[in-house]
């Protein structure tokens, strides 16, 4: 029954992904960057929103601010239905548009210069998608605690921050500048966003939060959270001097939060271990309380796990070392690296997000619990993968691989480190990818070829064995005497990862390819096992 319930979010997210294999015009007006994206840069967003807990509905605006690369006349952004676009304001004029399903073309009066600094003003309303299953199946989240007061959030990674505000959908084009995000609630609650609070507005019937994000950030990042919220926070003394750590949680969970997020500074203190300084200094660390399970938001993590730890009290592993940490707060604090600061340029590359990211509860667990604790859960989570199809999806068209993009993305990552025989070395890479790579929108291929360069391997086919097909390598062997004969199947033209063997319960590298073998050890083989840390399928053959 445990592993039923995890398994229902991850059946669920495969399903919404196997059924979009046929895309239409609009999979690629949102996912991919056209004509009407790729003329002008994003620098700078001013989001103004007012939100209607009676009436479930939403009004604001949003100003952006850009720099045009090449002359051009039509822009493309994105808001989808029911949320409506009421007007458009450029140097104190409207502005016309046309539309074609979720995606809206501003057409300017002329043709803007090269290299100019622009802005725009859109000013929107409407009643925004209820979230089905978040963070799944997204939108906005509607509900009231037990004092009866109003509890409301957003998570919309999948279908698009365009569920609620008009943007440039696409994670290629991050604002160089940040967000400033204005959220007016009723007066008696409280509205949390990214970044620092920099300051408040009391208005007749309403109070106005004003937060302010300071570094670039992806879209789905974007969150606001309202509730009858308590605060209260620490400083952890971290790799870039002191960082603040703010929670905010609902006023009747408060006990229960201060116990549990005691957590956060060792997920802190592990994660700038393995992967380098938090990326988001300026902006602070948060978690904040949200009536579904929770999101990696940018600075501003969201948290519903019930104040337990492992995954809603279930472990992933089956090993027992998930019920040794909060899921929530380790996992979605480890996208703040791989996610936030690394961030993919096409979903279907979100592998990088998230089998880095389930391959940091395993370092977590190394960091605070040892290497053998770490290798039983990665291990152990191998039983959450499908291969139902690969991790990697079909670009330009807004397509997720599958969802052992966790687990099978975790797996491979550990199968690599043994592969380095140097912790340092593989520490130093992780690094490395945090901070080349600081800020950035990456693909896959710049990743794989990063770490192959890295590592001074040439790991070409272990990336296209692993990430493109969904073959797991199978070492047969076959024992005679004191000599042992191995080969793979089940693999791509080329691939020939070395594994270790344990023979008579010694390690001894071997290296199989698509054809027979043989190695002669001085003694009879008693026994032969493939080391366990290697992700590959084994038998023996009489």
């Amino acid at each position: 029954m445990k592993r039923t319930i995890f398994l229902l979010g991850f059946i669920c997210f495969s399903i919404i992904n196997s059924s979009a294999q046929t895309f239409n015009r609009q999979d690629s007006l949102l996912g991919s960057i056209t004509p009407e994206r790729s003329w002008w840069d994003l620098k700078h967003y001013k989001l103004e929103v007012t939100v209607d807990p009676n009436t479930k509905s939403l009004q604001g605006s949003n100003t952006i601010r850009y720099r045009v690369l090449k002359s051009h006349d039509v822009m493309q952004i994105d808001l989808q239905a029911p949320m409506e676009i009421d007007s458009i304001i450029y140097r104190k004029k409207s502005l016309s548009f046309t539309s074609e399903g979720n995606a809206h073309f501003i057409r300017f009066t002329k043709k803007q210069p090269k290299d100019s600094d622009e802005q725009l003003t859109i000013y929107f309303s409407g009643k925004p998608r209820v979230a089905r299953r978040p963070p799944w199946d997204g939108g906005f989240t509607w509900q009231k605690d037990t004092n009866g007061k109003f509890f409301i959030a957003n998570a919309n990674q999948g279908i698009g921050a365009s569920i609620w505000w008009p943007n440039k959908d696409h994670p290629y084009d991050e604002p160089d500048q940040g967000v400033r995000l204005s959220i007016t609630t009723p007066k008696d609650l409280v509205g949390v966003g990214n970044g620092r609070l920099v300051g408040t507005d009391e208005n007749d019937n309403s109070k106005t939060w004003h937060w302010n994000v300071s570094n670039p950030i992806n879209n789905y990042g974007v969150n606001i959270n309202i509730g009858d919220y308590v605060h209260f926070g620490e400083t952890y003394s971290g790799l870039k001097g002191d960082l603040d750590m703010d929670y905010w949680v609902l006023r009747e969970n408060e006990a229960k939060a201060r116990k549990q997020f005691q957590q956060t500074v060792g997920m802190m203190e592990a994660f700038e271990h393995w992967f380098g300084p938090y990326p988001f200094y300026e902006d602070s660390f948060k978690l904040v309380e949200v009536p579904y399970l929770g999101m990696e938001h940018q600075s501003s993590v969201t948290y519903g796990n019930n104040y337990g730890n492992g995954y809603l009290g279930n472990d992933l592993s089956g090993t027992g070392w998930g019920l040794k940490f909060d899921f929530i707060i380790i996992h979605e604090a480890g996208h703040e690296w791989f996610a936030n600061n690394i961030t993919n340029q096409d979903v279907a590359d979100m592998w990088l997000h998230e089998g880095f990211t389930a391959y940091s509860e395993n370092l977590y667990l190394d960091y605070h619990y040892g290497k053998n604790a770490a290798a039983d859960y990665v291990i152990g989570t191998r039983r959450m993968i499908q291969n139902d199809r690969p991790i990697i999806g079909t670009y330009n068209v807004r397509h997720e691989g599958s969802s052992d993009m966790y687990y099978k993305g975790a797996n491979i990552l550990h199968t690599l480190r043994q592969l380095l025989e140097d912790d340092e070395r593989w520490r130093a890479i992780l690094r490395g990818l945090n901070k080349d790579f600081y800020h950035q929108t990456v693909s896959s291929a710049m990743v794989e070829q990063y770490i192959s360069k890295a590592s001074g391997i040439d790991l070409t086919e272990f990336w296209e064995q692993y990430l493109r097909t969904t073959m797991i390598p199978l070492v047969e062997y076959k024992v005679d005497g004191n000599q042992l004969s191995f080969r793979y199947e089940d693999i791509i033209k080329g691939f020939d990862m070395p594994v270790i063997a344990l023979v008579n319960e010694e390690e001894e590298w071997i290296f199989p390819t698509s054809e027979w073998k043989s190695k002669t050890f001085s003694e009879k083989i008693q026994s032969v096992e493939i080391k366990r840390d290697f992700f590959v399928n084994s038998e023996k053959l009489e």
